[in-house]
């Protein structure tokens, strides 16, 4: 654990404020929930995930999808690549998303892409991802708020994202939201 130095009083509501260069770095937004840990006499914040909740669910349905479509498949949280599957996942997994990606999971549209038909590709990750030349990209939306997203990506030169893969990433995200529903 790293000391910033930074020391906050709580009110009378048991509320203390995280400062803003703290939640910047950390990816903390109005909203976000937060969980708390305890270990003797230290109190821990993590943001929370939900699908990094549903770790070996998620990682199963990656590699599902991932041998279905024959793409890599990607399933990230609102901050971070989760779990990917097939060639050049070892260069995403555990990497902090885009703001492009970002933006379409905050419009909780599906986004699709084909660079041989003048597509612009959205970079997965904040280092950008070389090599895609197609996309689909599905945010996974349960109870109203996103939690993430499902993305299959082609590094094929000339690749279109077919229906199937389409379709494919629009019923894995569905699966993936369906586990949060009550």
């Amino acid at each position: 654990m790293k000391a910033t130095g930074i020391v906050r009083r709580i009110d009378e509501l048991g509320r203390v404020v995280i400062p803003k260069e703290i939640r910047r770095t950390l990816r903390i937004r109005e909203g976000d929930p937060l969980e708390l840990f305890t270990d003797r006499d230290e109190l821990m914040l993590k943001k929370y995930s939900p699908i990094a909740s549903i770790e070996r669910f998620s990682e199963g349905t990656a590699k599902s999808l991932g041998e279905l479509s024959g793409y890599l498949a990607v399933i990230c949280d609102t901050d971070t690549v989760l779990h990917a599957h097939g060639s050049g996942k070892r260069a995403l997994i555990g990497k902090t998303v885009s703001d492009k990606l970002t933006q379409i999971m905050q419009e909780r549209r599906s986004y699709l892409a084909n660079l041989s038909e003048g597509g612009d590709i959205v970079p997965i990750t904040a280092e950008g991802d070389g090599n895609v030349t197609a996309q689909v990209i599905v945010p996974i939306v349960a109870g109203g708020d996103c939690l993430g997203a499902v993305a299959v990506l082609s590094q094929e030169e000339g690749a279109k994202m077919e229906s199937f893969a389409v379709k494919l990433a629009r019923l894995t995200a569905d699966i993936i939201a369906n586990q949060f529903e009550s």
